[in-house]
């Protein structure tokens, strides 16, 4: 699981917990198939972000940029792989630390 901002959400994808807008309503239920209709409703109630089955905590905040390869990706975090060998790779933090110095390493610097 992990959270996407609306504009990653695509028809298809499955919400993995209920969605409620800022004032708490139900907005949609956990185990959901979005639909582009889900997507506008989202916009509409100020959605920020939802919790998606299968979606990679690091992976939520930088999308792979269509420059980079996925090969290039995983060259890059293969090669970086050994500086974070003791840090805790489930922490957000981290996580998005190693996401930011692979795609640095593989030719691409998110503006």
């Amino acid at each position: 699981m992990g959270k996407l901002t609306v504009d990653q959400l695509e028809p298809g994808m499955t919400v993995a917990s209920d969605v409620h807008d800022r004032t708490g309503r139900f907005l949609l239920g956990a185990g959901t198939e979005l639909t582009q209709k889900h997507l506008m409703v989202f916009r509409t109630w100020g959605i920020g972000e939802v919790d998606i089955v299968g979606a990679a905590g690091g992976e939520t905040l930088l999308p792979l940029p269509p420059e980079v390869t996925r090969e290039q990706l995983e060259a890059a975090e293969h090669s970086l792989s050994h500086l974070f060998r003791l840090s805790n790779m489930d922490h957000p933090a981290i996580a998005l630390l190693f996401r930011l110095a692979a795609l640095r390493k593989a030719g691409h610097v998110p503006s």
